[in-house]
């Protein structure tokens, strides 16, 4: 889609949050619990990551960056923000950090087309840049349209952008938001995380993280996710079945946001042998069927070799 009117402007972004982890320990602390390398985060960056069970399975997905001195923010899905900030919590222990729930304090904008672009010449995908309107960090393009997330007010010239287009540009971009409907559900590499740069294999331990490591090199990933289109409303949580297998789930929907020519657009893992032939619906092997569409970077379809 072509940038235009209806993509370009700025959205207050209130169905994410913000946690704020202050003390000389922070960034050390959340190293240790994340799937992405904090410790060495560098101020003029962002980077996605995940916080995971014991088990390996995604508890939240964050995009996290350096605010004041000793201090690492985390955006969120807001209807995840009580619980992980409750769970996070129960790892400090002795350690100096303290986390705080900061949504009110910290409000994030999405900006979307020329809002976007004019914003961000020459930076580079999850770059970080200090304005005199807050901070932007660039996120993935979607839909050939430019996009940033502005932690700060909205510059009042902006035109409005409707929220479901940003949620819809959004779900184009590839880039996964754990909600508090899928919970759980995967495996980082499931949902691409390690694909758009949500996963450090070099790292130090995290919870999960034998786990996310034998996915990755043991030949053990049977699930990826994809960018698909129905005539339909559909949401996260959602079942996807296949054609030739009606008594059983073949996938599951990650995201979902209204598609500008109506039905919906969605984020859906689902069994890479569900690609080889049949089709794909949502809610039962006789319900809508999805449209596959390409998402913006490359998913692999064959198990990576042992590093």
């Amino acid at each position: 889609m072509p940038t235009d009117l209806a993509t370009n402007g700025v959205v207050r972004l209130a169905h994410w949050g913000v946690i704020r982890a202050r003390g000389a320990d922070a960034a050390r602390f959340l190293h240790g619990q994340l799937t992405s390398d904090i410790l060495n985060l560098g101020a003029d960056r962002a980077v996605p990551a995940g916080f995971c069970s014991a088990k390996g399975r995604l508890q939240a997905s964050f995009i996290a960056w350096r605010g004041a001195e000793d201090e690492i923010l985390l955006a969120c899905a807001a209807d995840l923000l009580a619980p992980t900030l409750k769970r996070l919590s129960m790892f400090v222990l002795r350690a100096q950090c303290k986390l705080d729930d900061a949504s009110a304090d910290i409000p994030l904008h999405g900006l979307a087309g020329e809002a976007a672009a004019s914003r961000l010449a020459g930076a580079s995908v999850w770059s970080r840049r200090e304005t005199a309107e807050g901070v932007v960090i660039r996120l993935p393009d979607a839909a050939g349209v430019a996009r940033a997330m502005l932690v700060g007010a909205a510059p009042s010239a902006l035109p409005a952008l409707d929220p479901d287009r940003w949620r819809w540009l959004e779900v184009g971009s590839g880039v996964p938001l754990i909600q508090a409907a899928t919970v759980e559900q995967f495996v980082p590499q499931m949902v691409n995380l390690e694909l758009i740069g949500g996963v450090d294999f070099r790292k130090g331990c995290y919870p999960g993280q034998e786990v996310v490591a034998r996915s990755q090199y043991r030949g053990t990933l049977k699930r990826r996710m994809f960018l698909f289109d129905v005539d339909a409303a559909a949401q996260a949580g959602h079942e996807v079945f296949h054609s030739a297998d009606p008594g059983q789930p073949a996938g599951l929907v990650a995201n979902a946001a209204p598609a500008p020519a109506g039905g919906s657009s969605l984020l859906a893992e689902v069994k890479l042998a569900a690609l080889d032939g049949g089709s794909l619906h949502l809610g039962s092997a006789d319900g809508p069927i999805l449209v596959r569409r390409e998402l913006p970077y490359a998913v692999p379809l064959e198990q990576p070799s042992a590093a």
